[in-house]
């Protein structure tokens, strides 16, 4: 899966201090480090809608691990109970309104929420998030939920279920055959897939696709995209195992099943990652590939979305990561948490990746 121009197939030849720096604009949503380690940003998603960029996120509190005045870009103790989502707007992405509120508190005690991602279905914008059984999402109680924007209202309607027992990582993408299919992790860590969508967005079927320590392995946070011959499929996971690698897997029938999960030779922090395929034609994937540590985050790019041949500097210096991507307008934007303290966006020029990769448009 890494085959770099520069340093070949070994990941620990890379020198991440010497990778080129994309150029980007940074913008701040949220920051709540002045709260001195009692409030939590993280799991920050992208859309654009309605002529605006959409930002939304998981606002909870904290657990401080060092006194406030020492805990700037430290990680507080995270995914506790009464964590709610919020959400912000933008009309160019860089100049962000007010932090707003959108899921309300938790159903229950002892239970909060993790935003999981906006879906555009039929000309509307649903956001979606799960309600678990806090600390950390493992656990009876877990199930995936849905609110609709009101355009009239200007505001977020809850409206139901969309599965039981299940957690997604990103919202559901159309498969070559047109159903919607998004990952899913169930209270016991195990790894699937769902598949529908369409007659309602509470309209999934299940396949499996991984155990959580099967084989060795320890599959979390799955992903999946289309391959560049607009049939198949890969599935990428993050290994909570000490392989320090990412895992891969293939489907060759619309998610209905799916190959042994194998660890690539892409290195990977124990984080979550992203990726899509551009309007260029070339696949991008955000990610914190160092594996010592979740700084900085780089993004590696594909031709055919199988080997990752370049690799760039985003952001670093400090704790980085769980990203999320869209592309709008000729530019990729990326968000981020900064500490699980911040919620961040960059803005990068696709033509400044362009040179750095020798691309050419042949289109014309």
């Amino acid at each position: 899966m890494l085959d770099l121009e520069t340093t070949g197939k070994d990941p620990s030849a890379i020198v991440y201090e010497d990778l080129i720096h994309l150029p980007a604009q940074p913008a701040t949503v949220s920051d709540v480090r002045t709260a001195g380690g009692t409030r939590v940003n993280q799991h920050a998603y992208l859309a654009h809608f309605d002529g605006r960029f959409w930002a939304m996120w998981s606002d909870g509190p904290g657990l401080p691990r060092k006194p406030p005045e020492e805990h700037w870009n430290v990680v507080p103790g995270h995914d506790r109970p009464f964590t709610r989502v919020s959400y912000a707007t933008s009309v160019d992405g860089l100049q962000w309104s007010q932090v707003k509120d959108l899921s309300g508190s938790p159903r229950r005690n002892g239970f909060g929420w993790i935003a999981r991602g906006f879906w555009v279905r039929d000309g509307q914008l649903l956001a979606l998030a799960s309600h678990f059984n806090a600390p950390g999402y493992p656990g009876v109680g877990l199930s995936l939920e849905a609110w609709r924007w009101n355009r009239d209202y200007e505001r977020w309607e809850e409206v139901e279920t969309v599965l039981d027992d299940a957690m997604n990582n990103f919202p559901p993408k159309r498969l070559p055959n047109r159903q919607w299919m998004m990952s899913r992790r169930d209270h016991d860590r195990g790894v699937s897939v769902m598949l529908g969508g369409t007659r309602t967005h509470a309209d999934w079927e299940v396949r499996p696709v991984a155990e959580y320590e099967e084989s060795g392995q320890k599959p979390e946070e799955p992903y999946w995209y289309i391959l560049a011959d607009g049939k198949n499929l890969v599935g990428l996971f993050r290994d909570n195992a000490e392989s320090k690698r990412i895992l891969r897997a293939f489907s060759t029938d619309n998610g209905e099943t799916w190959s042994k999960l194998v660890a690539t030779n892409f290195p990977d922090e124990r984080s979550k990652f992203f990726a899509l395929r551009t309007s260029r034609g070339y696949y991008a994937l955000v990610s914190n590939s160092r594996p010592a540590r979740r700084d900085p985050l780089t993004l590696a790019i594909s031709q055919d979305g199988l080997v990752y041949t370049h690799l760039f500097y985003l952001v670093g210096g400090r704790h980085i990561d769980y990203p999320h991507m869209i592309e709008h307008d000729e530019h990729l934007f990326i968000s981020f948490s900064g500490a699980k303290q911040t919620v961040e966006v960059l803005k990068v020029p696709l033509v400044a990746i362009d040179r750095l990769i020798g691309y050419a448009d042949t289109s014309n």
